[in-house]
């Protein structure tokens, strides 16, 4: 059985991750994965995660299964935190997953089980993995214009002259704030043509939401989001905690169907829970405990808001540093584009020739097609980096 496997495609960014790792150069800079760090190129636990920690180690009394949802008090706090008062709690179904990407597996899953017939659209770029599973599942894929090359912006014509296409019923993928890997978000006016274009077209919106508190702010980055659960009829929603509780290893999501049909809820309910059940059972617990306990305690919110902030703050700042510093090397404002980005990510728009030659040049590790993660940088390496852009012509 086993001699009739092949080879799968190797993963870009592990790939990369064992190149740096391989490279003895001390003033090597890693702006490839896409996890957080800081200034000390740490992936930091948060202040409130330690706390809601020492309080669950104390207070547990069992290890035993949760439900097949998860914990009712994390789908609680989730839904909040995403959709605030956009749509009713009855009006939700949700399940917990190990991680966004488990959300993202099990929402394909349940567009395969309920219309068969629905293509997925995918802006272009997306998340690989967007990609590799929907190809894996075998979903009829298509794909709309999102970047503009020459800009780095968004290339809001040819988004909205694709979406024009999409049939009724199919699906239309969204990030929803912090593009990735592009960094570049559509503004409000961008978001009510796009909303416009999918309610004509009969489209379901499925929003991709995995960097809420990394853009602009917690409730700023939930707006497209919670616009689209209010306008249509049916949308999927997943969640990811993994970049705003820093709690990348505890794989920690949730899964989120809105209905305006609030009568089909326990329906779609009961759905999602037989999908938990035939892919892993029962969801991780550990980190969603730690979540529903910070979002449920007004001073540890706090704590985690205001760490988050920092964050946030941070990431921005490192984007103004490089920008200046470009704007200095060049005497241009063509690299400005990067302090207009949002979240971890931006991409730079150089060929992977240039790309490599800053590999072998200066030891900047980055993503072939020049994505970058903001968060990879400190003040020291900002510098650096522009003078291996500089160099490389991009």
């Amino acid at each position: 059985m086993f001699d009739r496997l092949g080879e799968q495609p190797a993963d870009k960014i592990l790939s990369l991750m064992s190149a740096f790792r391989a490279d003895p150069r001390a003033g090597k800079v890693d702006l490839g994965v896409g996890v957080y760090k800081d200034a000390t190129g740490n992936t930091p636990v948060m202040r409130a995660v330690r706390a809601a920690e020492r309080r669950l180690v104390e207070a547990q009394t069992t290890k035993a299964y949760t439900a097949l949802a998860g914990d009712p008090a994390f789908a609680d706090a989730m839904i909040a935190l995403v959709l605030g008062d956009a749509v009713p709690r009855a009006a939700v179904a949700a399940v917990a997953t190990p991680g966004g990407t488990g959300a993202v597996r099990q929402a394909f899953e349940l567009v395969r089980m309920a219309n068969p017939a629905a293509k997925v659209w995918a802006s272009d770029p997306t998340w690989p993995n967007h990609l590799s599973i929907i190809r894996h599942l075998g979903i009829p894929l298509e794909s709309y214009r999102y970047f503009d090359e020459a800009t780095r912006g968004l290339d809001r014509e040819g988004m909205l002259a694709d979406l024009a296409r999409v049939a009724p019923g199919d699906v239309v993928l969204l990030h929803g704030c912090c593009h990735n890997p592009t960094g570049v978000n559509p503004d409000a006016d961008d978001w009510a043509r796009i909303i416009a274009v999918l309610q004509e077209r009969g489209a379901v919106p499925m929003v991709d939401l995995a960097y809420q508190g990394f853009g602009d702010g917690l409730g700023e980055d939930a707006a497209a989001t919670r616009a689209i659960a209010s306008a249509f009829p049916e949308c999927l929603i997943a969640a990811s905690c993994s970049k705003n509780f820093g709690i990348y290893r505890e794989r920690t999501g949730i899964l989120m169907a809105v209905m305006q049909d609030a009568g089909r809820r326990d329906l779609v309910q009961g759905n999602l829970a037989y999908l938990n059940r035939q892919n892993y059972s029962f969801p991780p617990d550990h980190g969603a405990r730690v979540v529903a306990t910070i979002l449920g305690d007004p001073e540890l919110r706090a704590d985690w808001e205001a760490e988050l902030e920092e964050i946030r703050a941070g990431m921005l700042a490192l984007r103004a540093q490089l920008a200046d510093e470009l704007k200095r090397l060049t005497n241009s404002d063509r690299f400005e584009f990067i302090r207009s980005h949002r979240g971890m990510f931006s991409r730079l728009g150089a060929s992977p020739g240039q790309v490599e030659r800053m590999r072998a040049a200066h030891g900047i590790y980055m993503v072939g097609d020049s994505r970058i993660n903001i968060a990879g940088l400190n003040r020291d390496t900002v510098p650096v980096l522009a003078r291996a852009i500089v160099e490389a012509g991009v």
